[in-house]
């Protein structure tokens, strides 16, 4: 627990066990301390007396936690369709990348290398996904 000799610092990492969740120290807003979760959202006051410094498995808990939601909210791939993946995709006319990236493939179908020609599927989804859809 925190206490008036033990100054809290913004940006240090506090337990808040009235709301069981770990937050960023930001400020204090009257006899409260302004908390915000990790990765950012909607500060919480909480009682300062009742704070005390997270430990590593609920930092990394609460860290995990910000990573997971930064992955399903902002820019987010769509996973592709399991239908697609038991085809390879095409190449695109007029595109280099995808040319080049279907020549290793069938490069490596040609010497029986299963491992580069599914890593050149991999490669040219990733292109197509990134460059050639909006």
């Amino acid at each position: 627990m925190t206490t008036q000799s033990d100054p809290l610092e913004p940006g240090s990492l506090l337990y808040d066990p009235t709301t069981s969740k770990v937050g960023e120290y930001q400020d204090k807003s009257g006899p409260y301390a302004l908390l915000r979760p990790i990765g950012g959202g909607r500060e919480w006051q909480a009682d300062p007396a009742t704070l005390r410094p997270a430990t590593p498995q609920e930092r990394l808990r609460a860290e995990l936690r910000a990573a997971n939601t930064r992955t399903r909210t902002v820019g987010a791939s769509v996973p592709p369709d399991p239908d697609d993946l038991c085809r390879p995709p095409l190449p695109l006319p007029g595109c280099a990348v995808c040319a080049e990236l279907a020549g290793r493939r069938e490069a490596a179908r040609a010497v029986f290398d299963r491992s580069a020609e599914t890593d050149a599927n991999v490669l040219l989804r990733q292109h197509q996904r990134k460059e050639h859809r909006s």
